[in-house]
């Protein structure tokens, strides 16, 4: 969760934005790794490598006839069965884990797919490493004027960022850095080459966002995450890193930090890329009482990191902590379905249609409360509709000319693990992966007629989407609130990082029905109150028609890319263009 990755994929990788600045500590090999032989999937095609700005298909009566195929029972169905009080919330590798991806191979196979991992099996097994941490109860920092302590879980937060028995902060420095980022492209470094080794950054979380000539405006990019965050601190050499915690910033309330950040964490196995010991979270409240034991003002300090000017600052303040951690080597899995292509060569390149099959498993508290987070609509919801995609499909009178995949992920809510094991082991080449379509969270409120497309704006995907949109009479869209960051939020990321142009949709808020009295304040209402918590459960109060409209339409996308001569690209100057012109010239003649 806290790596930098080091090992080597099946096609070159351009260093992409949030990645720049440490652009020596990650490999890069063309042709590091081959798809096995001996799979079908995994021979380079020899036609259709050129790439495409537009749509060129025409939907047809018989594609439409097939969409009817998805409806509101198919999808309930799936839903009730993974979000059962059976499945225990379906953690990484837990025994409701196991159960859940026996149930998705059972649904695949009764689609009609035909199973699609290496072994020729259904499973697609990686290994992972669980590091439950006990953190003590609170966390001081020792200034010239005294001691500032942390309660726990009500102001800090803190995790391993090894996979070690203990974790450390040994009497280190706490340094603010700013929103902590190096970005040349921009022309913004928040360190100036400031030695931070075996210091404790505190850092802003998200981007500049305040001018839309700085970075990207509004729109969040990886800079912004904390996984880059925990990633360039590990870089310059910190022993931890905490970040400010404030709802606008995050995109969810300190509660999500609570539920995410305790209890089991998972992560692919380490390599030999840098890590930080501690990777820590604070509340706002509590960051302004630390700085201001200090004798500085983090509302000072903020103002000063939007500069490009900003200079790390000593806060005088020193600090130790240890986390003490149970670790666990365990194994999940992604699930794997495919259907063939009906052309002899074409059928060597893929669609993928993704979505995540974990949660949260069982949190803590007392026994009377409800400790099972179900992840009814994130994401057993998403498996749904890759279900009744491929029923839809299925129901065509030819399959399309490429191969169409459906991959249910492992461990997404633990770092997109499953995603990027898959991007790091591929069944087909990178350069013959036409598209990711990405599913997550499905629209549960209604019918909409706007079509939030996360990323809009990026590859000439757009112009598929809106074809598709036309039918439904809708229109495509920006992402409602693009300070989220949602393009890095979930498994097209891991896509994206391999070269695949990738479609992922966010619910709308203009709603068919006016009645209804949903809007964009009543679909936050529901994130603050069931987002990562025990009460994301199927109930009485879902709206299927949203849900059946949006998955047809990814069916009517998925359609459109099967068949198309061309392969999609990246928007000229995008951060993912180079590496997928270099995964197509690997497997091109």
């Amino acid at each position: 969760m806290f790596s930098i990755e080091t090992k080597k994929i099946c096609a070159p990788q351009r260093i992409f934005p949030g990645l720049a600045a440490f652009a020596g500590l990650v490999v890069m090999s063309l042709g590091a790794c081959t798809p096995p032989t001996d799979h079908p999937a995994s021979s380079a095609s020899n036609t259709s490598n050129e790439t495409s700005s537009e749509a060129e298909l025409t939907i047809t009566d018989e594609v439409k006839t097939a969409a009817t195929a998805i409806d509101a029972a198919g999808l309930t169905a799936v839903i009730e069965r993974l979000a059962s009080d059976e499945l225990e919330g379906r953690g990484p590798a837990s025994e409701g884990d196991r159960k859940a991806r026996q149930i998705i191979a059972e649904e695949f196979a009764q689609a009609g797919l035909q199973p699609a991992a290496e072994d020729g099996g259904w499973e697609q097994s990686f290994e992972i490493v669980s590091i439950t941490s006990q953190a003590p109860k609170t966390w001081a920092f020792q200034g010239s004027d005294g001691v500032e302590s942390f309660q726990w879980w009500e102001d800090y937060i803190a995790a391993s960022g090894v996979q070690t028995a203990t974790a450390s902060v040994n009497d280190a420095e706490v340094v603010f850095v700013g929103y902590g980022i190096e970005a040349p492209e921009y022309d913004w470094n928040d360190f100036k080459d400031v030695d931070l080794t075996g210091k404790v950054l505190l850092m802003l979380n998200n981007d500049p966002d305040w001018d839309p000539e700085l970075f990207a405006g509004d729109l969040r990019l990886y800079y912004g995450r904390w996984t880059y965050k925990y990633e360039i601190a590990a870089a310059k050499g910190a022993v931890g890193a905490i970040i400010i915690h404030t709802r606008p910033s995050a995109g969810y309330p300190w509660q999500v930090v609570q539920s995410s950040w305790t209890g089991a964490q998972f992560e692919l196995p380490a390599g030999d890329e840098p890590r930080i010991q501690v990777a820590g979270w604070l509340t706002q409240d509590a960051a302004a009482r630390l700085v201001a034991s200090s004798g500085h003002s983090l509302e000072d300090l903020e103002k000063s990191a939007h500069s490009r000017d900003f200079a790390p600052v000593a806060l005088g303040l020193k600090t130790s902590l240890e986390l003490t951690n149970t670790l666990e080597q365990a194994e999940t899995a992604n699930v794997l379905g495919v259907l063939p292509g009906s052309d002899a060569v074409l059928q060597n390149q893929a669609v993928i249609y993704t979505a995540h099959h974990d949660h949260l498993g069982i949190g803590e508290g007392d026994d009377q409360e409800d400790r099972i987070y179900n992840g009814a609509r994130d994401n057993a919801s998403g498996v749904a509709e890759l279900v009744a995609i491929a029923k839809a499909f299925r129901a065509l009178p030819e399959p399309p000319k490429r191969s169409i995949l459906f991959l249910a992920v492992g461990a997404e809510e633990q770092g997109l693990l499953g995603s990027k094991h898959y991007a790091q082991n591929p069944t087909f080449a990178p350069g013959n992966i036409a598209a990711n379509i990405n599913f997550d969270s499905a629209n549960i409120f209604g019918r909409t007629v706007d079509l939030p497309l996360v990323g809009k704006g990026k590859s000439s995907l757009d112009a598929i989407a809106q074809q598709a949109a036309d039918l439904q009479g809708r229109q495509v869209v920006s992402e409602s609130d693009p300070t989220q960051g949602s393009f890095y939020r979930s498994d097209q990321f891991n896509f994206a990082k391999i070269g695949v142009p990738a479609l992922y949709f966010d619910e709308g808020t203009n709603f068919v029905d006016k009645e209804s009295g949903m809007n964009a304040e009543t679909l936050e209402a529901w994130n603050l109150s069931h987002y990562h918590q025990p009460s994301d459960e199927l109930d009485d109060s879902w709206n299927f028609e949203g849900m059946v409209e949006d998955s047809q339409l990814g069916f009517y996308c998925g359609w459109i890319l099967g068949n198309q001569q061309a392969l999609p690209s990246w928007t000229p100057g995008d951060e993912f263009e180079a590496t997928r012109k270099a995964a197509i010239a690997a497997v091109s003649p």
